[in-house]
């Protein structure tokens, strides 16, 4: 029976986002919603990742993944900003990492920065240590700058695109986390266009919300009885987003499908090909990506680093003992259970499952105690905009093609129509079907 319980709880995978620098950062970001973590600890004087902790860390993350059958072991190096921490911490955690690896595994370290610190000597050890990066730019200056400004009040972007340029030069893998705020939501073709222009393979767009009290403080995650909350002045409204992305999506999907990587749409790509979703904000469940704070403390996720969310300190516990307890299984169950009777019955559930349980916090049509998605109009917006073209790319996905031949299909759709061809002529882009049953239609993929 031991045995069998060691199991389950090895068939329960997880994944820990690793802060060993805490909320400390060199910028300040009005969006931020960790620098106020910082009250979590008011009798630090300094955030730093211990050695001692950091070891800890290190050695029992490994042995608990690579117990799991996977050969590759995956480390997130986030903040606050981790790399104010100094080039030669990081060399400390590889050179631990390799010290506590077991034969047959590899290492993968993934570092998430706003790239004002970094310098040649970074950049080559990035690329040495085949760190994968991520590097936070909200599109152009004028646009990027309005949030992103260092404790003097300084705009960032210099700064930022300075390191692009070192990170391209030295060949480390690199993709960009754009914030989209009530700023920059606006121009959605300028700052794709910008990030494309300037090189970016692959992007991610993240909606920011947060709520606050009448005092302008962050509110914690929903809670009965938390309505009065304002949602914060920076964040972006749900229409904004929702056309922010089709506009997007329709560029992508007529110019740089296969060229361009942009995570929501590679995601929804798979999850409507059958394939089980690799990110939590649209699993069914939660729970598996945890939080470790710089002196050890392990939270239920990153975004609900709370007091009532501490599962514990992996100096005293095991960190695979705190991510398999009962709590944190409920707390991820409790995204499927507390979904809106309503939104079950979704078209688009299958989707994004009710999104986030953090943006949950909106009363329902029906007034269902439970609460609904700060961004469930913008899912629906995005969902049904892009249906057509998605289930495109599925179909010739399962006829062996690549998705990216629909950008010729569109392109042959559009030259097509014109007055000169009969709905019931041959099309011209020689299919030999009638032009009404191909690019005559207005998604001819999807036919036969």
């Amino acid at each position: 029976m031991k045995d069998d319980a060691k199991k389950s709880r090895r068939a329960l995978p997880f994944w820990v986002m690793a802060k060993p620098t805490g909320p400390r950062c060199n910028l300040d970001c009005s969006y931020c919603y960790y620098l106020d973590k910082v009250e979590l600890y008011p009798d630090e004087g300094k955030f730093r990742m211990s050695p001692d902790i950091l070891e800890i860390f290190i050695r029992d993350y490994i042995a608990s993944q690579s117990g799991a059958g996977s050969r590759e072991i995956h480390f997130v190096w986030q903040g606050g900003e981790p790399t104010t921490l100094g080039l030669d911490y990081f060399r400390d955690i590889v050179a631990l990492q390799r010290r506590h690896c077991p034969a047959g595994h590899v290492i993968r370290n993934a570092l998430q920065t706003n790239g004002t610190l970094l310098d040649e000597g970074w950049a080559q050890f990035l690329h040495d240590e085949g760190f994968l990066v991520g590097l936070s730019l909200d599109g152009p200056p004028h646009l990027h700058d309005h949030y992103r400004r260092d404790r003097r009040d300084q705009p960032s972007s210099p700064r930022v695109l300075s390191a692009w340029d070192l990170l391209t030069r030295h060949r480390v893998e690199t993709n960009v986390l754009c914030v989209v705020s009530n700023h920059n939501a606006g121009f959605p073709l300028e700052v794709y266009r910008y990030l494309r222009d300037t090189g970016v393979q692959y992007m991610q767009f993240i909606p920011v919300v947060e709520r606050i009290d009448r005092q302008g403080t962050l509110a914690p995650p929903p809670r009965p009885g938390d309505e009065d909350f304002a949602v914060a002045p920076w964040s972006v409204s749900p229409g904004d987003y929702g056309r922010f992305l089709c506009r997007i999506f329709d560029e992508w999907v007529r110019h740089d499908v296969g060229r361009v990587f942009v995570q929501l749409f590679d995601l929804q790509l798979g999850i409507w090909s059958g394939e089980p979703a690799s990110l939590c904000v649209f699993e069914e469940t939660c729970g598996s990506g945890l939080a470790l704070e710089h002196n050890g403390d392990l939270y239920a996720c990153d975004h609900y680093v709370y007091p009532e969310f501490r599962l514990g300190n992996i100096g005293q516990t095991p960190i695979e003992a705190l991510a398999t307890l009962p709590q944190q299984r409920q707390f991820g169950l409790d995204k499927k259970t507390r979904l809106p009777e309503a939104r079950k019955q979704c078209e688009w559930r299958f989707a994004c499952h009710g999104g986030c349980p953090k943006h949950r916090f909106l009363p329902t049509p029906e007034g269902d105690p439970k609460r609904l998605n700060y961004f469930c109009e913008s899912n629906r917006m995005f969902f049904t905009h892009a249906a057509p073209y998605v289930e495109g790319m599925v179909r010739l996905l399962r006829q062996g093609q690549p998705p990216a031949r629909i950008m010729d299909v569109l392109a042959r759709q559009a030259g097509a129509r014109s007055p000169q061809v009969g709905r019931n002529a041959p099309c011209p882009c020689g299919s030999g079907r009638k032009f009404k049953r191909c690019c005559g239609a207005s998604s001819p993929i999807l036919r036969e």
